[in-house]
């Protein structure tokens, strides 16, 4: 089709350049048999119309989507119009020795008007088109921004072949756009106008087109949008927009994520440049949503060599296949090994000889290790010290433990088992000269096995969606950002420190549920229910990351603090590892929890 349409437009071009030539003939002479620009005309015909038709390509004449066409291919017509006609003249004046100057000059003018007409022509029978289709089919839109993007996107709606909607109108705070109409569409009213709006002309959809607005804007827009129980459809920010690019391609369907509102991670890229750049850079659990995301933002700091470790291998395939395919020069390793294993992480390490480490592998899920505290503990804290140890064997170095706000006071097996690997962290770091470091946040959106994903499942279903207890909170971030934070953090690190994450304001899990019950076009408790279950095994109503306590220091990235560290005797603590491994060979849950509290102050076991 798009073959057909190019040469379409071929053919069209040179009857219209021929045509050309003999209006201009008649306005100059008022008559079409003239016989010295007949014989002009066949001499120079093929030669001229080639040389036009070859400037138009350079043009983009044919490359146009002409049911986009608007002022700026108007501009483009008339420039390689212009273009074309002053090649055109000097070469026939070079060739034939003289020409008429005035007769050119009407050529172009009359080349401008038939083939931007030509062009022209297919919007303007696209809009009559549109026009006699009936509102009842055309989808009612609402766009919020009359600025340069809500304008941007007006247009595309208008235009494009899939999209048969009606632009209702705009929503606007600036006072003085209220009521003024803006490229035929009228400007209805500011954000709080929005839900009237919405009623009066019976929107089916709303747009937010403010990729620029401030966090505090979008999570207002977003929420008064949300509560209208119509579709709600955004822009994303600004900076998440490749080169500030804006098209109907980039509008996505509300996700939790915005109405977190988290603002952009600032980093510094001098800093990652010295981590990432030409090195060698290894991330146990690699194809995890925290691991592999980390491998995506370490692409582009050009390390020398990628290695992933991973014990599932469904999941490193298919990430595997992900890197061939969108990174085909990167120099990887995808490698299916266990964290316990010692003997074969070993011979990794001794292979590649990396130079940054990034562990990532764990188990993390808190009823499920309630259940089986000697898989937490294998991996977690053995798996880490397996790590730790083959760091410093291979002379890597910096290694960063990505931990958890659940190893805070912790209530649970995996809480306590993240708090006795950031300990390790700590001894290891003063006896070796490889740099250990742990990041701490809290629970990442969208991660495996998180409740989004769970939620999201339910509401498929037709619900109901399951909440643990109506009161419990946790703090949220979007896995792009916590692991941007946790590369900024190991390129600050000096080694030993135990860095936490700025994770905002907590989110109860209730607003959750009920947050994407309505982006699904749903109604909580009506549409979908809403069932409470009580907390599980291990489960805290909140979460602590210990950000306003005073024993955190700030660091030059201001979503990033330091814990104050605390003196840790290395030999206590390895007669109490080696007691807790002990504990696993007599396969008694609560032995091995009982072992634990000697490790890790303030923990309760509940008699579980």
């Amino acid at each position: 089709m798009k073959y057909k349409r190019v040469l379409f437009l071929l053919v069209l071009d040179v009857i219209i350049l021929s045509l050309s030539f003999f209006i201009s003939l008649y306005f100059k002479y008022d008559t079409f048999n003239n016989l010295d620009y007949l014989i002009y005309y066949n001499t120079f015909v093929i030669p001229v119309t080639v040389l036009k038709i070859g400037i138009f390509y350079i043009f983009n004449f044919y490359k146009s989507l002409w049911e986009y066409a608007s002022i700026e291919e108007l501009v483009n017509i008339i420039t390689g119009v212009l273009v074309a006609n002053i090649a055109g003249f000097f070469l026939t004046a070079v060739i034939f020795g003289s020409t008429v100057f005035s007769n050119s000059a009407i050529i172009t003018i009359v080349d401008m008007i038939l083939i931007g007409g030509s062009r022209f022509t297919y919007r303007a029978l696209r809009q009559y088109k549109l026009k006699l289709i009936p509102d009842v089919v055309r989808k009612k839109v609402l766009i919020v921004g009359a600025g340069a993007a809500g304008v941007m996107i007006l247009k595309e709606l208008r235009n494009h072949k899939n999209f048969e909607v009606k632009p209702i109108g705009f929503i606007d705070d600036d006072i003085e756009k209220k009521g003024k109409v803006v490229n035929g569409v009228k400007v209805l009213g500011n954000r709080y106008d929005i839900p009237s709006v919405v009623e009066k002309f019976k929107v089916d959809e709303i747009i937010i087109a403010l990729p620029s607005a401030s966090s505090e804007d979008r999570i207002e827009l977003l929420n008064i949008s949300k509560n209208t129980s119509v579709k709600t459809k955004t822009l994303p920010g600004i900076y998440e927009l490749i080169e500030g690019e804006i098209s109907i391609n980039k509008i996505r369907d509300v996700q939790l994520e915005d109405l977190l509102g988290r603002d952009e991670v600032k980093l510094d890229i001098g800093e990652l440049n010295n981590l990432i750049s030409n090195q060698c850079v290894l991330i146990s659990g690699g194809a995890g949503s925290i691991g592999s995301e980390l491998a995506r933002q370490i692409i582009k700091y050009n390390p020398r060599k990628l290695i992933l470790l991973d014990i599932y291998e469904n999941t490193l395939y298919d990430f595997e296949n992900e890197l061939k395919t969108n990174y085909p020069t990167l120099d990887f390793e995808a490698i299916v090994v266990s964290v316990r294993d010692k003997k074969d992480l070993y011979k990794v390490f001794k292979k590649y000889k990396p130079n940054l480490v990034l562990h990532a592998a764990a188990h993390k899920h808190v009823p499920l290790m309630e259940s089986s505290p000697s898989q937490a503990v294998k991996n977690n804290i053995f798996g880490t010290l397996n790590m730790l140890t083959g760091a410093d064997k291979y002379n890597v170095n910096k290694l960063v433990l990505i931990s958890t706000d659940k190893a805070v006071n912790p209530t649970n097996v995996m809480g306590a088992t993240k708090r006795v690997a950031e300990k390790l962290i700590q001894i290891y770091n003063e006896r070796s000269k490889t740099e250990f470091v742990a990041v701490r946040f809290g629970n990442v959106l969208g991660s495996n096995g998180s409740v989004i994903p769970l939620f999201k499942k339910q509401i498929e279903k037709g619900g109901p969606v399951t909440v643990t207890d109506p009161d419990v909170v946790r703090y949220f971030m979007t896995i792009p950002e916590a692991c941007q934070l946790v590369l900024q953090a190991g390129a600050m690190a000096k080694g030993g420190e135990i860095f936490v994450l700025d994770m905002g304001k907590p989110v109860k899990i209730l607003d959750l549920a009920c947050d994407l019950i309505k982006l699904s076009g749903l109604e909580p408790y009506k549409d979908i229910g809403i069932e409470f279950i009580g907390l599980r095994p291990g489960e805290k109503l909140y979460e602590e990351l210990l950000i306003a306590s005073p024993d955190l220091e700030n660091t030059q990235n201001d979503k990033i603090f330091v814990e104050e560290s605390e003196y840790l005797d290395y030999d206590d603590i390895m007669l109490k590892i080696y007691d807790l491994k002990k504990s696993l060979n007599k396969e008694n849950p609560m032995e091995i929890k009982l072992e634990l509290v000697k490790l890790v102050e303030g923990y309760k076991p509940f008699g579980n």
